[in-house]
């Protein structure tokens, strides 16, 4: 299951993010060093333990950079990289700026942050993917931005799309089917799939049958399931001997047409937490308790939006 599992540097790359009980793990004085010290440290257990895949994205502050030079110190050559384009950070390092990133789907913001990126990771960038796509992106009617990822393509970068919002099924099916040229664009699509918002479900499983890769993030719903876990997490978690967090993500694991599961951890404490969710097979009395716990799509991106960056 291991394979299965990849280490996302959301919650690492930056000094403010929403996840919920991140500032249990993070270090007290968020400057630069100390946030590039505590994610080598999670880069180093993750490696440790066998995962071989990480998610970054322009907009998660230093991401790139702080994997980047952590791949170039170790020298390993065995990770998977992906990562994304779209939003910008804007916020300059600062925990209480009134704005952290900046979305845009255009083919200027493209050009200039696969340059940014390529001057980090050089050659290592495996999937390079668009970063929260929505079903009325620009990016669908944009020809000519378009013609600049199929010319990536031919480049042999394979690219993927992610989603967000409470459309994010409407989203996967439209761009599965964009082509240019008559050639498929993308190849892997990234979405929110958790026990609260499981709408996207049938699409992904769609994606997966026509040969997309299918990574899920947020399977935590940003933290919530472990610090407020609803009661029937609670108790398969204490029946199981683990924690909240394994059993949400033996949830998304338990899914047939999930590739890959994101982990989103805090610091090394966290991604101990979560792996204790390889090998947790949960039985369908447990997973029909879960699914059962579903919101409407709307009520959960409602309240998502309204964490506070901290």
């Amino acid at each position: 299951m291991i394979s299965r599992l990849a280490l996302g540097l959301a919650a690492l790359g930056r000094p403010a993010y929403i996840n919920l009980g991140r500032d249990r793990e993070l270090p007290v004085d968020r400057t630069v060093a100390a946030m590039r010290a505590a994610t080598w440290a999670t880069l180093d257990a993750a490696y440790a333990r066998g995962l071989r895949w990480v998610d970054v994205a322009r907009s998660y502050g230093r991401s790139e950079e702080f994997l980047a030079d952590w791949l170039a110190d170790r020298g390993h050559t065995d990770v998977t990289v992906s990562s994304k384009w779209g939003y910008a950070y804007v916020a300059d390092w600062r925990p209480d700026a009134p704005v952290h990133e900046v979305k845009e789907h255009s083919r200027a913001r493209l050009r200039t942050q696969w340059a940014q990126s390529r001057d980090l990771l050089g050659g290592r960038i495996d999937l390079y993917q668009v970063h929260s796509l929505t079903e009325d992106s620009p990016l669908f009617d944009d020809v000519d931005l378009l013609g600049d990822l199929a010319g990536l393509a031919a480049e042999g970068v394979r690219l993927g799309f992610s989603t967000s919002g409470p459309r994010q099924a409407d989203t996967v099916r439209r761009a599965a089917a964009v082509e240019v040229d008559g050639r498929r664009l993308f190849q892997a699509v990234q979405s929110t799939w958790n026990p609260l918002e499981p709408s996207v479900g049938e699409a992904l499983a769609e994606a997966h049958a026509e040969g997309l890769h299918v990574l899920v993030k947020e399977a935590l719903a940003n933290g919530r399931l472990v610090v407020r876990p609803p009661e029937p997490i609670v108790e398969i978690a204490r029946r199981r001997g683990v924690g909240p967090d394994a059993v949400a993500l033996a949830a998304a694991l338990s899914r047939p047409w999930v590739d890959t599961v994101l982990l989103g951890p805090a610091g090394p404490a966290q991604l101990r937490a979560n792996l204790a969710a390889d090998g947790l097979r949960l039985d369908d009395a447990e997973l029909h308790e879960l699914l059962a716990l579903a919101v409407p799509a709307g009520r959960y991106w409602n309240e998502r939006a309204a964490l506070s960056w901290t």
